[in-house]
């Protein structure tokens, strides 16, 4: 089968489009013919061999873990799915797949697409949405009526976020380029900081930050939170809290708790799914590299089917 896949660790360069090994699903499993995979930083980060201690992989190695996609094939256990279904769902980071005309997963780990929702969207959801739960609940704790700040929240979990924060009634602040200003508002966004211009450490009594930047960005974060205030942090995996404020790191590892909900609200018309680009295939390198600039608005998204 084809499938973009790397041979060594290194820039987004040794990212090529070759022939991959489609091995036959175990008794619990499905082989699907994916369709669309949903491209996420974590990407970028395992092809550069950032990550090996945390998700070893073997060469050649299939990068990508969102998909969406139709079952072609089940094993003999599989009672809940049959060849034809349309599904979606997330690999484990080091055994990704996803970018590829086939990937094989458990069973267990898929959900049915609904009929409103197209392939494209159904492969941005699984981590961006779960990672943007996970961060605002279970991290962050996040209750109604309380202050939440959200950074990049144009971009794949920031877009999911807002969503997810509004629909829990809190008050949710953004912070984005002036150009995605009408789009952070559209999802539930309360106000706006644009962070070219504006400066948003002018703000106080934050109950919640959401932090996927670190750097400066995290640094600066921290006078905004109200006494015993939180932050989650996407990418800074030693964040300790400060002063009485908490800060813990964000480790996302399995969507499928999460799916049945993010089918449930996009078709209560509660969810929006922002997406950035669509690609083919052919060109995963490029797709990646749009995601590596930190400057899409949602999600992009590689189309490998017809």
């Amino acid at each position: 089968m084809k499938a973009a896949l790397i041979k060594t660790f290194g820039g987004l360069d040794v990212v090529c489009i070759g022939e991959a090994h489609a091995r036959d699903p175990q008794p619990d499993e499905v082989a699907v013919r994916v369709e669309a995979a949903g491209i996420n930083p974590l990407d970028v980060k395992i092809i550069a061999g950032y990550l090996q201690q945390v998700f070893p992989v073997d060469f050649p190695y299939v990068p990508g873990t969102d998909f969406s996609g139709v079952v072609e094939v089940v094993g003999a256990q599989v009672a809940h799915l049959q060849p034809g279904d349309r599904v979606f769902g997330r690999s484990a980071p080091n055994s990704g797949g996803a970018f590829a005309q086939r990937v094989v997963i458990a069973a267990a780990d898929l959900c049915v697409v609904p009929a409103a929702m197209s392939f494209e969207q159904a492969a941005a959801l699984p981590t961006a949405f779960g990672t943007a739960r996970q961060s605002l609940f279970d991290i962050g704790r996040l209750q109604r009526g309380q202050r939440v700040l959200i950074h990049a929240a144009a971009g794949g979990v920031g877009s999911m976020a807002v969503q997810q924060a509004h629909l829990a009634g809190a008050y949710v602040i953004g912070t984005a380029s002036g150009a995605n200003a009408d789009l952070v508002k559209s999802l539930g966004a309360d106000e706006v900081i644009d962070y070219r211009t504006q400066d948003f450490s002018s703000l106080r009594d934050i109950d919640l930050v959401l932090d996927s930047l670190g750097g400066q960005t995290l640094d600066k974060s921290w006078s905004v939170l109200r006494p015993g205030g939180r932050i989650a942090s996407l990418v800074a995996f030693d964040i300790q809290g400060r002063s009485g404020m908490v800060g813990e790191s964000v480790f996302f590892v399995s969507a499928t708790p999460c799916l049945p909900e993010a089918v449930k609200q996009f078709q209560a018309g509660q969810l929006q799914i922002v997406t950035d680009s669509i690609f083919p295939l052919e060109e995963a390198r490029a797709a990646l590299e749009k995601v590596a600039t930190g400057h899409a608005h949602g999600k992009v998204v590689i189309r490998t089917g017809s």
